[in-house]
C-alpha cells in the first residue's frame, strides 16, 4: 500500500499544503513579522490536512526581511518543519528535481531556496503533455515564466536573481504588489492625478474593484487591514491620491484599476516576449495557472503571442490550481520517492 504524502509551499506571505487529490489550501501567514511562530503555525496547517505519512517541502519564505540571508532563512524554516512534522517523513524539493533530507538541504541552502517553480514546471510537463510549452503562473505576489522544452524545465536563471535578470521571475502579483511600483500616476477626472507612494493600495484592490477576485470578510494583504470589499478597495484607491472616499466614485476606482491592470499586463507582457525570444518558435502552447491566471491572459494578449492557451484552473480546479505548487510536490514525491 503507497503511502499518503502531503506537499507544503512555505512562502513569505502564504504557506500552501496539498495532496495528491482534490485537498488544497492557501494559509496567510507573514513570515518577515511572524517567524518565531512557524513552527507552531505548521503544526496546525498539518494538523488540519489529511493525514499523511510523508511531507514533500518547497520554500520561498526565506527571502523574507527577518532573515539576515537565504541561508539563514531556509534553516530557520527548515527548524520549523522538523518540528512540525513529527514522526513523517521528510523531503525538500531542490532546483535540480532532486529531493534532499533535512540535512543534505542544510548543507546546501541554495539548492532548496525558491525551488517551487521548477517542481510546477514537471509537474505541468507531466500533466499537459503535448508540444514544447510555456508556464506562465501568476500568484498574490510574483510571476513564474518558465519555458518547458522536451518535458523539462529550460529557463536561462536558476536562482532569483539570474531569473529576474533573465524574465522568468516578474515580481508581481494580483494581491501584494504596490499600486505604486507599477504607475506613478492615474487618470481623474479628465485629468491625470500623481500618486502617493505610499503602501495605501495593492493590486488586490485594483482587481476586487473589476471583479476578478471576490470580495470577503478577510483583511489579509490589504493596504489599510479592513476587509477585502469593494468598497474598501475604493477607499484605499482613492487614498492613493490623497482623497476622501466621497472625492473617488465608483466610477473613479474602476478608471483607476483599468488603468493600473494594463499597466500591470503590459510588464508581464514585455517579460513574455523576453522569455519566447530565445526559442525561436519552439514554444507551441502556454499553460496558465494560479489564481491571476486572468492576469496571464491578460499580458498574453497584449504581447500578441500565436500560442493556444490552456488553464490549469480549468482542468484541475481554483484551489488546487491556487496552490499548484503544493499539489505538484505531492504529487512528484508520490511518484519518485514515496513508498
Amino acid at each position: 500500500m503507497v503511502k499518503k504524502c502531503l506537499g507544503i509551499d512555505i512562502g513569505g506571505a502564504n504557506i500552501k499544503v496539498a495532496d495528491t487529490l482534490n485537498y488544497a489550501r492557501s494559509w496567510p501567514f507573514a513570515m518577515w513579522s511572524s517567524a518565531a511562530q512557524l513552527p507552531g503555525f505548521l503544526e496546525k496547517v498539518l494538523r488540519e490536512a489529511p493525514p499523511g505519512e510523508n511531507l514533500a517541502v518547497t520554500m520561498t519564505g526565506e527571502l523574507a526581511d527577518c532573515f539576515s540571508s537565504k541561508a539563514e532563512g531556509v534553516n530557520v524554516i527548515l527548524d520549523a518543519v522538523e518540528q512540525a512534522a513529527k514522526m513523517k517523513t521528510v523531503r525538500v524539493y531542490q532546483v535540480s528535481g532532486q529531493w534532499a533530507t533535512v540535512e543534505e538541504a542544510r548543507s546546501d541552502t541554495w539548492s532548496v531556496a525558491a525551488a517551487n517553480w521548477h517542481a510546477m514546471a514537471r509537474f505541468v510537463a507531466r500533466a499537459a503533455g503535448g508540444p514544447d510549452m510555456l508556464l506562465v503562473d501568476v500568484g498574490s505576489t510574483t510571476t513564474d515564466l518558465v519555458p518547458i522544452i522536451q518535458g523539462m524545465p529550460c529557463t536561462q536563471g536558476q536562482d532569483d536573481v539570474a531569473r529576474l535578470q533573465a524574465g522568468e521571475l516578474v515580481y508581481t502579483g494580483v494581491e501584494r504588489t504596490p499600486v505604486c511600483a507599477l504607475v506613478d500616476r492615474i487618470p481623474y477626472r479628465n485629468q491625470e492625478c500623481r500618486l502617493a507612494a505610499e503602501l495605501f493600495a495593492t493590486t488586490l484592490d485594483v482587481y476586487l474593484v473589476l471583479g476578478n477576485l471576490p470580495e470577503s470578510e478577510q483583511v489579509e494583504h490589504t493596504g489599510d487591514g479592513q476587509i477585502r470589499s469593494r468598497s474598501a478597495a475604493r477607499t484605499r484607491l482613492a487614498r492613493m491620491i490623497c482623497a476622501d472616499p466621497e472625492q473617488f466614485s465608483l466610477a473613479d476606482a474602476r478608471l483607476a484599476a483599468e488603468w493600473i491592470a494594463a499597466a500591470q499586463a503590459r510588464l508581464l507582457a514585455d517579460c513574455l516576449d523576453q522569455v519566447t525570444s530565445r526559442w525561436n518558435g519552439q514554444v507551441q502552447q502556454v499553460v496558465v495557472s494560479g489564481h491571476g491566471d486572468f492576469l496571464a491572459r491578460h499580458a498574453l494578449a497584449e504581447a500578441n503571442l500565436p500560442f493556444p492557451v490552456r488553464s490549469l484552473t480549468e482542468e484541475m480546479g481554483r484551489v488546487v490550481s491556487r496552490s499548484g505548487p503544493a499539489h505538484a510536490l505531492a504529487v512528484l514525491a508520490t511518484e519518485e520517492w514515496v513508498i
